[in-house]
Formats: structure tokens, sequence, C-alpha cells
């Protein structure tokens, strides 16, 4: 045991009391114990202070602030941390019971990492288990593959304290990419060690739609573009380009569902013209042809 707690847990919260004890629960309920939980309340206008105060534990600490979004909420726990490491728990969301632990031991197996991370069990509104389908996730030094996709999961993650810190924490500006952003400047400090293992409850929404989504590929490419541009001296120029075909191969088959269909072609043409040697690219741009006609 050291003096202070290992591990830190940041969770910010904006008028979800009615989910926050779950998370809490969750918490409190991991087989690793020396941790503390920073609940960072963002101008909640509900029982958020009654709920954590009901609980009565000292790992437990409360901060509040004036409604300024989750960006800084996070970063208000980073600033407060004491832990060697950092974890994020949204307050509608919840937790494995090991997922502290077997981070802990992972990090042992892989000194080398700045981050580990692993899969999400998917749940609807009521805390109903619909999927355990993942997206392929990587280990190493993966700053090329993640701007092709944002697969690194911030419920699942474990961080040392000291790399959130230098890399400055959350960008505020970055509204619908927050999490994202950060992971791309991590890797380029740290490489990530990902366990194929379950370790957080993800809770999805119905008001989660695909318009949501397409707003957030567009916030995604405006930022993918000025990282690129900030840190061209640090990337392969040749895996970035297969990187932004990836990515706009995903981002036209969003469009062409969600009825863009200029939005949709536009991508297309860019997945073959940034990389026209890959037989994927072709094939996702005739693909997403053909939704755009039907």
């Amino acid at each position: 045991m050291t003096s202070g707690p290992l591990v830190s847990i940041v969770t910010p919260t904006f008028n979800r009391a009615d989910y926050l004890r779950v998370a809490i629960d969750s918490v409190l309920a991991q087989t690793y114990a020396n941790f503390e939980h920073l609940i960072v309340d963002d101008g909640s206008t509900d029982d958020t202070a009654g709920v954590v105060a009901s609980y009565g534990d000292e790992r437990l600490r409360y901060f509040r602030q004036e409604n300024q979004g989750q960006s800084v909420a996070r970063n208000v726990g980073i600033e407060n941390s004491r832990g060697e490491f950092i974890c994020f728990l949204d307050s509608d969301n919840a937790w494995m019971p090991d997922k502290l632990r077997q981070q802990l031991e992972a990090f042992e197996s892989h000194p080398e990492a700045g981050v580990v991370y692993g899969d999400i069990i998917s749940i609807d509104a009521e805390g109903n288990e619909f999927s355990r389908r993942n997206m392929r996730r990587r280990s190493g030094w993966i700053t090329e593959a993640l701007l092709g996709d944002n697969f690194v999961s911030m419920n699942t993650t474990m961080t040392r304290t000291e790399l959130l810190r230098r890399v400055g924490g959350f960008d505020p500006a970055d509204r619908y990419a927050e999490d994202y952003g950060l992971w791309l400047r991590v890797s380029l400090h740290a490489p990530f060690a990902y366990v194929p293992e379950c370790w957080a409850y993800y809770r999805i929404m119905e008001n989660q739609i695909s318009s949501d989504k397409l707003t957030r590929l567009d916030a995604n490419e405006s930022l993918i573009q000025s990282f690129i541009q900030e840190h061209a001296d640090q990337l392969d120029a040749r895996q970035v380009r297969d990187a932004l075909s990836r990515f706009h191969e995903r981002k036209g088959r969003h469009e062409a569902s969600g009825g863009r269909r200029r939005g949709a072609l536009a991508s297309g043409l860019r997945t073959v013209r940034y990389a026209p040697g890959r037989m994927g690219a072709w094939r996702s741009f005739l693909r997403i042809l053909f939704d755009v006609a039907r």
C-alpha cells in the first residue's frame, strides 16, 4: 500500500442522480481498494450532492462547478487526483468488479505502456445487456491506426497520471470529440496495451441517433486534420493516408445511410484518393455509390 491512493477515478456528472448510484456502487465493489473516487458535479440541479453524501465513504471526493461541460469537469478531476493512475467512469455507466485489479496487473506485464484499456458491454437505459460486440482494438504505438477510428473506449481506460498532465488533459473546445483528441495526443508519447476483457458497462440511450453520429464524424474530421498538420513530422505519411482512407470509408457509409448523398459521394472519392492501391477502398466506394443510388 502506498501513503495515498494508487488509483484516482474521475466521474463527471450533470443531472444524472438517477444513474450515479450505479456508477459509484460499481467502484466501491472493486476487488482492488486503494483508490479515490472524484465526482465532479458540472452544475447539476438534481440531488447529485445528496447521492454522494449518502455514502459516507472517505474515498469519495465531491467537487462542484458551474456548468462548463464534461471536458472541464474531467480536467478538474485530473488536477485534483492524487493517484499514480487515473481512470474515467461516466456517471451513467458502470464497471466490472475486477477492472482495477486486472488493469494494474496488465501494467505490471506491460511497464512500457501509458494506457491500458479493454472492451465494453452495451446496455440500454434500464441496464439490460444487448451486446458484447466490440470494434477492433490495437496495442502498441497506435497513432496512425487511431487516425482511422477512435477505438479506445474511455470508460475502460487506466492511464498514467503524469502522462495525462503532460499532454494537457482534455481540450474543452473538442465538444464532440473530447476523448478522441486526448488519446491522439497521448498516443504520441506512449504505447497502449489492449486487453481483451470486458471492463465496463456502456449505457446507450434512445436519443443517441445517427444524426449525432454524423455530427461527431464531422467534428472528428476537423480534429484529425488539425492533428495531422500540427504533428506531421512525427507521423508516417503512408500510414496516415491509409488511415484517412479508412476514416472516409466509415464516414461515407454513415452519410449514405443518413441521407447525406453529396457528402457520402465526397467521402467515397476521398476513400480511394488517399489509398488507391487498397482494394478495400474501392469496394467501399462502390458500396457507397450503391447506397446513394438506392
